[in-house]
């Protein structure tokens, strides 16, 4: 009996559809490079867009085995994107000085994922948002500016998101 319980249990679990996340990979068979372009930037923050365009290039290498090109007419797919807005406000003021001591930057992505060959978009996400916050010290002799470090931390962020996105098409 107890045999017959366990024997249907794992058969139960192996049809319900479970996987694991990351391990999926829904792109077409017939693709094997991908172009990554320059992503477009449509906000004042150039050295964010340079940033996601080489994480993302990065994040294809590391984690499947996609070649990454330069060309997109050299590649069977190609990820077009573009950095459409980016804004940061203060989250957390200090309340003797008024200054912002907390700040959250929003930026907002138009990615598009397509097969070169048959024309068809494999995904498109015309809105992909992603935030990063970060803190200000009061103190000006232990400022330090973490605005670059977040904005790094946020286009590795947005790299991993992409990526992921394409692979399990959500």
């Amino acid at each position: 009996m107890k045999i017959f319980l366990t024997l249907a249990l794992a058969l139960a679990a192996s049809g319900c559809g479970y996987h694991i996340a990351g391990h999926a990979d829904l792109v077409p068979k017939n693709i094997k490079t991908i172009a990554v372009p320059a992503f477009a930037n449509g906000t004042v923050r150039a050295t964010l867009a340079r940033l996601i365009t080489a994480d993302v290039s990065r994040e294809f290498i590391s984690r499947t085995h996609y070649t990454i090109v330069a060309a997109p007419e050299q590649a069977d797919a190609v990820l077009s994107g573009a950095l459409t807005s980016f804004n940061s406000f203060p989250i957390i003021t200090d309340p003797v000085s008024g200054r912002a001591t907390g700040i959250e930057a929003v930026a907002t992505l138009q990615i598009t994922f397509t097969d070169r060959h048959t024309g068809k978009t494999i995904l498109s996400r015309p809105n992909f948002e992603f935030r990063e916050r970060f803190e200000i010290t009061l103190d000006p002799q232990a400022y330090f500016d973490e605005s670059g470090t977040a904005i790094e931390r946020l286009s590795r962020d947005v790299a991993r998101s992409v990526v992921t996105a394409i692979l399990e098409n959500f």
